[in-house]
């Protein structure tokens, strides 16, 4: 590996990072590349290389996520959580939720979530993660690694 993809790694993850701290507020591509020091494009496709997902998917994986973890809550409605993970349209934060999880949010809040009420956090995300989406062409998502 160069000096440069090393660094570029670096810049990546530095991004990734953003995505993860700020899921919950309006980002774009072309402001989360800017952290990599990469031009949209260019970032968008090391970031694919490098993660097997789109900058964009990431950052809805990251909401997702936080959702499920609100909605197992339950005292929240789907509304509010929607736009506390940083969604501004319900029809689409529900459409993509049901995509990735399988279920509508509202069935999902319904159901007893008590099974995982004595599991560490970092372990219920790893055994909730929403799966990954195929991509827009219908190939299967690329693996990290493999």
């Amino acid at each position: 590996m160069t000096r440069q993809d090393l660094a570029d790694l670096a810049r990546l993850r530095r991004a990734r990072d953003l995505i993860d701290r700020e899921y919950a507020r309006a980002l774009d591509v072309a402001e989360i590349a800017r952290t990599a020091l990469m031009s949209p494009a260019h970032f968008a496709r090391r970031f694919r290389a490098a993660y097997g997902e789109t900058p964009y998917a990431y950052l809805m994986t990251r909401r997702i996520e936080r959702a499920k973890a609100l909605l197992r809550r339950g005292d929240l409605s789907v509304t509010e959580v929607c736009l506390a993970v940083g969604c501004s349209s319900l029809g689409s934060f529900s459409a993509r939720f049901t995509q990735l999880v399988g279920e509508t949010p509202t069935s999902y809040r319904a159901r007893n979530h008590d099974g995982l009420a004595a599991v560490p956090g970092c372990v219920a995300k790893q055994v909730t993660r929403p799966r990954r989406e195929p991509s827009r062409n219908g190939e299967a998502p690329a693996v990290a690694g493999a």
